[in-house]
């Protein structure tokens, strides 16, 4: 069964942008728009090992993540929980988020040999809702 309400779940499937708040180095927050796909029990997105965001869930992996309704501004979500980073060397996980997104597969020029990516997948412990 999945921690996200019901009546929340076209959210969780639409093409929102989840924000992802991470912490830095100096104890700041850092909050990062990410395309995703939601799985039913976690958020998962792409992203490239050499960024900040990628740092700080490596050192710190509890953050929270925002979503809000896109048809709907009042209506949104708050998800707090942990993060797993996982290798992505074939580098096929942002062709999934880009057919979710685009309806196409990533450009091969937006990912080059040289970039080092990685599957976040992000398990929520606890959801806050706002709005009907």
């Amino acid at each position: 069964m999945s921690i996200i309400p019901e009546r929340f779940a076209d959210i969780m499937q639409s093409t929102a942008l989840a924000y992802l708040a991470t912490t830095g180095p100096d104890g700041a927050a850092q909050v990062s728009p990410v395309w995703f796909i939601w799985d039913g029990a976690a958020l998962r997105f792409s992203t490239l090992r050499a960024r900040q965001k990628c740092r700080n869930m490596e050192r710190e992996p509890r953050m929270a993540v925002a979503i809000t309704d896109p048809a709907n501004p009042y209506r949104s979500l708050e998800l707090r929980g942990t993060v797993v980073l996982e290798d992505d060397p074939d580098k096929l996980y942002p062709h999934v988020v880009n057919r979710k997104y685009l309806g196409t597969d990533a450009d091969p020029a937006h990912l080059p040999p040289e970039d080092k990516r990685v599957i976040g997948v992000f398990t929520p412990e606890k959801v806050l809702v706002f709005g009907a």
